[in-house]
């Protein structure tokens, strides 16, 4: 039987866990069988940014940080659960990924 892997990434991760559950509740209400949502590294973009907007005066930095969560889960590939899944509701900062592996 096929696998579908589905990749979750987002800056959130309320939203993150909330689209997790939805596929949890897909894949009990179908039948297949489901591993995960594993938690992957989150990855930290930082950038420093002088305050000063020209070279003069101490140097004063400000730190800003972008956290980007991610989510993997396995399930098996059932035509009935993957049109479901296609019909999810994905909020506009969540990336889904979706990968059949045979």
């Amino acid at each position: 039987m096929q696998k579908a892997r589905i990749r979750l990434s987002g800056t959130s991760p309320d939203m993150l866990d909330h689209v997790c559950e939805q596929v949890k509740s897909i894949a009990d209400k179908t039948g297949v069988n489901i591993s995960g949502p594993v938690p992957l590294p989150t990855r930290k973009l930082r950038v420093p940014i002088r305050k000063s907007p020209d070279g003069e005066g101490t140097a004063t930095w400000e730190h800003w940080e972008m956290r980007v969560h991610k989510r993997l889960i396995d399930l098996d590939a059932d035509e009935r659960a993957l049109r479901q899944l296609m019909r999810i509701q994905v909020p506009k900062d969540i990336n889904i990924e979706i990968v059949l592996e045979g």
